[in-house]
């Protein structure tokens, strides 16, 4: 979609959150506390790492949420997760050298790789996640979406985590973990992330507040493997220093006051429900064109093409009925892509899929009775 274009009435985009139910009021009373703490202070340069408020909330809530344990000095704060991929590539991997990534895998990261001069290798994953046994072993750096593989869904099993770990020891390999969206996980307990797994020190995991939040926020962060540490704070020292004060002690204060964790049990719920309604009509009336890949968690699922129907084509005739669907075939750089649709549920509510989904289902019988 180009700026000229009007957005589409219903649209299913991925990577995207509903600010409409965000608390806004609450988030307004942390604001004003960061200009009341601002305005007593005198304007300087802060700690490249962020600040320690915001560092101390983060290892708190990560250590309850997703059991991972560092020291709040650990946490180096972030313009969102794709900054902390940069710092990461910058402070470990040479020109030349190989990053070995989920194909199909999450295009920014790619891109970015290999915009930094890294020879990035594609490596296939099943319904267990990445290959470990296919990885090449002059990989220097190893990027996963182990708790919901993006863009399929499926979480890395328990076997192929250690199986990655021992081998990233073996290989002295550097795992980077993008937990992007495992705070909503709906079926089955928690998978442990492979930092809480990480016995030898070779994960950096990575994490932002674009999907429990919302992107403007641009705020992430990242808890390298401990010898990292001091050079991703040079790193970022020279590259802009730091994120805004403002915005980090206010995240700060929502998060030690209880606000971050009371929205995300709240949008937990929301999401529940979102994904079960977008379940719901996938495998019912639009069954005869989609099936859904198994997802556990995250705000998007991917759904395979059945039939002789091709991406383009789908979203061609969603288009038509004013429905933004989007294809995973640019998702993929080794293997042949297979015809499937990705649904994002993140900025749209229950009602908004009901309406997206019978349109898209009137469109798609139109379009079959055309033939």
């Amino acid at each position: 979609m180009t700026r000229t274009e009007a957005p589409p009435d219903y649209d299913f985009v991925g990577g995207v959150t509903d600010k409409r139910v965000f608390p806004f009021d609450q988030w307004r009373r942390c604001v004003s506390h960061a200009l009341r703490v601002q305005a007593r202070g005198r304007g300087a340069y802060h700690d490249p790492a962020g600040e320690q408020e915001l560092r101390l909330a983060v290892a708190r809530y990560l250590a309850f949420s997703r059991a991972v344990g560092s020291h709040w000095q650990e946490v180096i704060i972030t313009q969102g997760a794709q900054q902390a991929l940069d710092l990461l590539t910058r402070v470990a991997i040479r020109p030349g050298e190989v990053i070995a990534m989920e194909d199909p895998g999450y295009p920014p990261a790619r891109i970015l790789f290999a915009a930094l001069g890294a020879h990035v290798v594609p490596v296939a994953v099943d319904e267990e996640g990445l290959i470990v046994d296919a990885l090449p072993p002059n990989a220097r750096m190893v990027y996963v979406t182990p708790s919901h593989q993006f863009p399929l869904g499926m979480p890395m099993s328990l076997e192929r985590r250690l199986a990655l770990l021992a081998w990233a020891q073996r290989h002295g390999a550097l795992v980077v973990e993008d937990d992007y969206d495992g705070e909503y996980r709906f079926e089955g307990r928690p998978m442990e992330s492979l930092k809480s797994l990480d016995t030898a020190g070779v994960v950096a995991y990575v994490g932002t507040f674009s999907k429990t939040i919302f992107p403007e926020l641009r705020v992430g962060y990242v808890i390298p493997p401990a010898p990292l540490g001091t050079a991703l704070r040079r790193a970022r020292e020279v590259s802009d220093w730091h994120s805004c004060t403002m915005t980090q002690i206010a995240l700060a204060k929502f998060m030690l006051d209880g606000y971050f964790a009371k929205h995300l049990r709240r949008m937990h719920k929301e999401y529940a429900a979102r994904r079960a309604a977008l379940l719901e009509r996938l495998r019912g009336d639009l069954a005869q064109w989609f099936t859904p890949l198994p997802s556990a968690a995250g705000i998007h699922l991917v759904a395979a093409i059945r039939g002789p129907h091709d991406e383009a084509a789908m979203i061609r005739v969603a288009a038509t009925r004013s429905v933004g669907l989007y294809g995973t075939a640019g998702m993929f750089a080794g293997t042949a892509p297979r015809p499937a649709l990705l649904f994002g549920y993140g900025g749209i509510d229950v009602a908004g899929i009901q309406g997206g989904l019978g349109r898209l289902a009137d469109a798609l019988s139109g379009h079959r009775d055309a033939d």
